[in-house]
C-alpha cells in the first residue's frame, strides 16, 4: 500500500525524468559545438569534392509491345489471364507455346552471347566523329574518378577475339559494364518492354538503345521462327527433287513417244503407259510440294512476331546523374550523425537514449 500510494503521489516522476534526460542530451551537445562546427564543413567540402568527380552520365530508355502468341483455343485466354498473376496452367504442350516469354527477355538481355553480340556495334560520341566499337569504347574511353586512376595501370589496345567459352579478364569487365549499363523490365500485366540505357556519353546511349531493341527483336524473331524456317527449307528442298525428277519423267516419256510414233506393238503402247503414268505420278507430287511450299511461306510470315514501338530512342538532353546535392546531403548527415554519437558518447547519455 505505501509503495502504491507513493506512486500516486508522484505521477509525474517519470516524466521528470525523461525532461531531465533530454536537457542532458542537449547540454552535451552543446559542449560540443565546435566537432560541428568543423565536422559540418569538412563533410561539405569532400562531398562537393566526390560529386564534382564522379563522371555525368545520361539515360535513353525505349520501349515496345511484342505480339504475344496465343493457343487459339478456349484455354488461351485463361492462360492469359493466369500468367498475369503469375500462375501457370496446363502442360504447355500447345503448339504455339514459346518456351521465351517477355518475362524472360531480361535474363537472355544478360547471357553471355547476347551481352557479346553488342561487342562489334559501331558507335562514336557526340563530340568525335572516330567511330569505335562498342567494347573499345567502353573499354579505352570511360570517365573515372580521380582516386581510381591512381591505382590504374597502364593498358594498350590490341584486338582480342571473342570467345565466351573462355573470356579474357578485359572482356568480363566490359561484360560486367554491360550489365549495369544495359537493363530490361518487363510489366507482366501488360507485356510493355523497357530498355534502358546508361552512358556517358548522350548520343551513344541513344545509339545502343536503338540497337539493343534491334538485337532482341532479331533474336525473338529468330527464335519464334526457327521451326517454320527450318520446315521451309525442308520443303523448299523436297519441291526441288520432286521437280527434277517431274522433268526427267517428261522428258523419257517426250523422247520415247516421238522415237515410237509408228509403232504400234503392245509393248510399245504398254512402255509408254508406264512412263505417261510415271510422268503423271512426279507431276502430282511436284504438284503437292509446291502447294505445300506456298504453305511454308505463309507460316514463316504467320509467327514472325510483331513489334509496336511505343517509345523510340532519343538522345537525352540533361543528364540523368550524379545527383550532387543528394550526394552532398548524405554526407552531411552522415557527419552530423557522427558528431552527435560522438558527443553523446563522450558524455554518457547513449546510455541513456537507447536505454542500454
Amino acid at each position: 500500500m505505501n509503495e502504491e500510494n507513493c506512486l500516486q503521489d508522484n505521477p509525474l516522476t517519470d516524466a521528470e525524468e525523461a525532461s531531465i534526460d533530454f536537457k542532458a542530451m542537449f547540454g552535451a551537445l552543446k559542449k560540443h559545438w565546435k566537432s560541428y562546427a568543423i565536422g559540418l564543413p569538412v563533410a561539405l567540402i569532400i562531398g562537393v569534392v566526390y560529386a564534382k568527380s564522379l563522371p555525368a552520365y545520361y539515360e535513353c530508355q525505349v520501349t515496345l509491345a511484342p505480339e504475344l502468341s496465343s493457343a487459339g483455343s478456349s484455354s488461351g485466354s485463361l492462360n492469359s489471364l493466369a500468367s498475369s498473376f503469375g500462375v501457370k496452367i496446363g502442360s504447355g504442350s500447345g503448339k504455339d507455346m514459346d518456351a521465351i516469354t517477355p518475362n524472360l527477355y531480361p535474363d537472355l538481355m544478360n547471357s553471355v552471347d547476347f551481352k557479346g553480340s553488342l561487342f562489334d556495334i559501331k558507335v562514336h560520341r557526340k563530340n568525335s566523329n572516330k567511330v569505335m566499337t562498342y567494347y573499345d569504347y567502353l573499354r579505352y574511353y570511360q570517365q573515372t574518378p580521380w582516386w581510381n586512376r591512381l591505382f590504374a595501370g597502364t593498358d594498350t589496345i590490341r584486338a582480342e577475339k571473342l570467345n565466351t567459352f573462355m573470356l579474357t579478364k578485359q572482356q568480363a569487365a566490359v561484360m560486367r559494364a554491360i550489365q549495369q549499363n544495359v537493363t530490361c523490365d518487363v510489366d507482366s500485366k501488360t507485356g510493355v518492354i523497357s530498355i534502358s540505357v546508361t552512358d556517358q556519353d548522350p548520343l551513344i546511349a541513344a545509339t545502343m538503345a536503338d540497337s539493343v531493341q534491334s538485337r532482341l527483336q532479331e533474336f525473338i524473331t529468330k527464335y519464334r521462327t526457327n521451326k517454320a524456317r527450318h520446315d521451309l527449307e525442308s520443303t523448299k528442298r523436297l519441291c526441288m527433287e520432286a521437280k527434277q525428277r517431274y522433268e526427267k519423267a517428261r522428258q523419257l516419256y517426250g523422247a520415247f513417244s516421238d522415237s515410237n510414233q509408228d509403232l504400234i506393238l503392245e509393248s510399245v503402247r504398254s512402255k509408254q503407259q508406264d512412263l505417261e503414268n510415271d510422268m503423271q505420278l512426279q507431276f502430282n507430287t511436284y504438284n503437292s510440294l509446291a502447294a505445300n511450299l506456298q504453305s511454308a511461306y505463309a507460316k514463316v510470315q504467320e509467327v514472325t512476331p510483331a513489334f509496336t514501338t511505343l517509345q523510340s530512342a532519343t538522345v537525352p538532353l540533361k543528364k540523368a546523374g550524379p545527383h550532387s546535392s543528394r550526394i552532398v546531403l548524405a554526407f552531411l548527415f552522415v557527419a552530423f550523425l557522427g558528431v552527435t554519437i560522438h558527443a553523446l558518447w563522450k558524455e554518457k547519455q547513449l546510455k541513456a537514449l537507447f536505454g542500454l
